[in-house]
């Protein structure tokens, strides 16, 4: 049995209370359903900014109704103090998943995206504080690297933030590196590289390419990539990311307070996402095996070159993604394919 296979065993037989926020986004209801499937309590909070309702529809409708009575949902939102403390209330472990993520639209709206991850990540910290929660687990970000050009990126060795959004995600984790020193609290970050897979919403001006990418092929409508396609990439579908975050949750006390990339460990240019992608949807649309990619100029505040070193969440949190990005993306096809189909 695997490390991770022997806490999702052990959290079955002894159930705790988990807060997970951003509940009704991909990576947060991917999470809720892996907590409810192990028979958790779980209580989330959204404000369906850039969550969905039928997220939240569909993992009830996979998990037991006895399952499903373990979730409680608040609406509401982490800019409001109240609102988090009501959320964290009697809960073990946070999983803080809320945030306004893209680049692109920090760019253009940096303000809102400083109150959303930054002030609201306080709020979020202060009330798990308070609690006192015994662990909170956030989601960090790969773009805290900015422009250090190692690879594979380790996570002592970080550049200059290229966009809002990263300063936001370094801020983060200030923020957590000085509430352990200061009041003793438990934070774990999770640096997360290009995460991917079922209920990643295709549609929106800041959708991710993997998901937009499968819906374009599909519908035969123009796929572009920003640049020469040479853009390299650590995809990492959401299953191995579910793991890595229940692991930091009930990880032991050393490996507290640090921050761990999240991913896989091998590179994927845009050209190969892109024949990869087009290699599954032909297996259902046949008419798609001629369609070619629209290439356009790079985009403002994207870096290079993304590969992450994993070995440090190995060692400290038994962290082992059971899935590349040939297998990670067979399942999202089938997930993509029912939902255009």
């Amino acid at each position: 049995m695997s490390h991770y296979a022997d806490i999702c065993s052990k959290l079955k037989e002894n159930p705790r209370s988990w807060l997970i926020t951003g509940v009704a986004g991909f990576i947060g209801s991917n999470l809720l359903e892996t907590l409810l499937r192990l028979d958790q309590n779980v209580t989330g909070l959204d404000n369906f900014s850039t969550g969905f309702r039928h997220n939240l529809d569909e993992v009830k409708e996979l998990v037991t109704p006895e399952q499903w009575s373990n979730f409680n949902f608040i609406e509401g939102d982490i800019r409001d103090l109240d609102t988090c403390r009501k959320a964290c209330a009697g809960v073990d472990y946070v999983l803080h998943q809320a945030a306004l993520g893209s680049v692109p639209r920090s760019i253009e709206d940096p303000i809102n995206t400083n109150e959303n991850n930054i002030s609201g990540f306080l709020n979020m910290l202060v009330a798990s504080r308070n609690e006192p929660v015994k662990r909170f687990v956030y989601a960090a970000s790969s773009s805290t690297y900015g422009d250090h050009p190692d690879l594979p990126k380790v996570e002592d060795k970080t550049g200059n933030p290229l966009s809002p959004y990263a300063v936001t995600k370094l801020v983060n984790e200030l923020y957590s590196s000085v509430f352990a020193r200061t009041y003793g609290f438990n934070t774990i970050g999770l640096r997360y590289f290009n995460i991917f897979g079922q209920r990643q919403d295709p549609d929106g001006a800041y959708a991710a390419v993997i998901p937009k990418w499968f819906a374009s092929i599909m519908k035969g409508e123009p796929v572009y990539i920003n640049g020469d396609g040479k853009t390299s990439r650590d995809f990492c579908f959401i299953d191995n990311c579910v793991q890595a975050n229940i692991l930091a949750a009930t990880s032991d006390e050393r490996a507290a307070n640090q921050v761990y990339n999240i991913a896989f460990g091998q590179r994927t240019t845009l050209n190969e996402l892109f024949e990869l992608i087009k290699e599954r949807v032909v297996k259902k649309f046949p008419e798609a095996k001629d369609t070619r990619p629209i290439y356009r100029d790079f985009r403002p505040g994207d870096v290079r070159h993304s590969l992450a070193d994993i070995s440090k969440a190995r060692e400290l949190i038994g962290y082992e993604p059971e899935f590349s990005i040939r297998s990670g993306l067979d399942r999202a096809a089938q997930w993509y394919i029912r939902r255009f189909s």
